[in-house]
């Protein structure tokens, strides 16, 4: 063959493997994208509005600005209520299983927990901080567990915090250092080590709960004379809503002082100062390790709080102050610097971080796949929400009204949260809103009973609606003889 023909042969064979090589890659198994890795801020009692950049014109709130800078942030997120006085107990029960309130088992034994599902789809999942779900629940929800405060509330500067180990807790020692301090630090630590493979890492802070304890050299400071009172404090709660004197409602004195109010909000915020610092730290090792760029991370909180809010102080209600949650959400394919309006509860946080992980769901999780809504923040979500608070409360609400039943008194509230957000305006009794309150109590009767829940809206002999603080002082006097 000639020397022609040999270099035209070898120009058509490599013009062939090149065409080849172009047309395969289509043909051969893309490499699977890695999974995501999870970090889940969640502190109790902070309410929606306390991040200065969702429009708190007075908190100081640098990293959780940047967190909204930077991902998605729900402004109608909530949690479903209670049957107890605790309410962060199934809160952080329905945000850990996916389970609504009418469902759930706050002590998270009867099925697999959404942590669980991740640890055995190949996650690393760990947790340090606040477990209010009884202890044999937390080997299995989670392998790695340090400096574990298992309780309700504390002072946190004599938390008493134990570590999982083989699969129980140890003794618990008194933290050296503010628990929340602890805390983050235990997150740091497991970023700094953790080598490989995705991993859930779970912070659940337990402030700003009250007592609002912070270390006495934290730098800012709130003047409660610089305090302004939103419009909807009131000296007193205009009737009786079923739980007037509960532990919480007690932390300050009827009629409401105004000064004293102001005191408590300015404790407050410093405290959530106070943890937005402690996640600043958190996040900067986030940044500066392996796993930066393919990290979701989400803050959240179990429940709201009064703080003077229709002349309550704890978060025994169903206003929006008690329900409504902070949620942000930030990482790779989440929008950054934007809001939705998208309704949703915290039972619908892991259904979510699931689909976005392909873990697939535990049994019994209800929570919906937030998915559409981190695409397009404009997709609505959930049509309604159902709220619950022992047998004295009942609430629903949609895009604009908000309706709050309360059972043992047949009174009802009805609020137009589009024009008035504070819910300071009752339109139960106005004429032109009887269809309205008609409706939605038929659209209540009818979710709670889909829901199973057997309380009745209206009782044949109702309590006095009326109620007064001498009423607890009696209350009070005859428990205690």
């Amino acid at each position: 063959m000639s020397t022609y023909y040999c270099q035209h042969l070898k120009q058509a064979c490599f013009t062939l493997l090149a065409g080849l090589f172009v047309l395969l890659p289509p043909f051969l198994p893309a490499a699977a994208p890695a999974k995501p890795n999870i970090l889940f801020f969640f502190t109790d009692d902070q309410r929606a509005d306390t991040i200065a950049a969702l429009g708190n014109p007075i908190i100081k709130t640098p990293n959780l600005d940047r967190l909204t800078r930077e991902g998605l942030a729900f402004t109608r997120a909530y949690m479903q209520g209670g049957f107890n006085g605790a309410t962060c107990v199934p809160s952080r029960a329905m945000l850990l299983s996916g389970r609504s309130l009418f469902h759930v088992d706050e002590k998270l034994l009867k099925s697999e927990t959404w942590p669980a599902a991740f640890g055995r789809a190949g996650y690393t999942t760990f947790m340090s901080g606040k477990w209010h779900n009884g202890v044999p629940s937390l080997a299995k929800s989670f392998q790695i567990g340090r400096s574990v405060f298992s309780g309700g509330m504390t002072d946190p500067l004599k938390a008493k915090l134990s570590q999982l180990e083989n699969g129980k807790l140890t003794p618990p020692q008194v933290a050296t250092r503010h628990a929340c301090q602890v805390f983050a630090d235990e997150a740091i630590r497991f970023l700094k080590e953790h080598k490989g493979g995705p991993f859930l890492c779970y912070v659940p802070f337990d402030g700003p709960h009250d007592p609002h304890v912070v270390p006495e050299d934290f730098p800012v400071r709130y003047d409660p004379d610089k305090i302004t009172l939103p419009p909807n404090v009131m000296p007193q709660h205009p009737f009786n809503n079923g739980e007037m004197a509960i532990r919480d409602e007690k932390l300050l004195p009827w009629p409401r002082p105004p000064g004293e109010v102001r005191a408590m909000i300015a404790d407050y915020y410093r405290y959530v100062s106070y943890l937005d610092m402690l996640i600043g730290q958190v996040l900067e090792t986030l940044k500066t390790s392996p796993f930066a760029d393919n990290t979701i991370i989400v803050f959240s909180s179990d429940s709201g709080v009064a703080r003077g809010s229709h002349g309550l102080i704890g978060k025994q209600n169903l206003y929006e102050h008690s329900l409504r949650v902070p949620l942000i959400m930030v990482g790779p394919g989440i929008p950054a610097g934007k809001r939705t309006d998208a309704m949703c509860y915290l039972l619908d946080v892991f259904p979510t971080l699931g689909a976005l992980a392909g873990v697939p769901a535990p049994e019994g999780s209800e929570g919906i796949d937030l998915g559409a809504v981190l695409r397009d923040p404009e997709k609505p979500s959930r049509a309604q929400l159902v709220f619950a608070y022992q047998k004295v409360q009942r609430s629903i609400r949609d895009d604009r009204w908000k309706l709050i039943r309360y059972p043992q008194i047949n009174q009802t509230q009805l609020f137009d949260l589009q024009n008035d957000p504070l819910e300071t305006k009752d339109l139960a009794a106005t004429p032109d809103n009887a269809t309205t309150v008609q409706a939605l109590m038929k659209r209540l009767e009818a979710a709670l009973k889909d829901y199973g829940d057997d309380c009745p809206l209206t009782v044949e002999n109702p309590k006095p609606a009326a109620w007064s603080p001498e009423q607890a002082t009696k209350a009070e006097r005859k428990k205690n003889r």
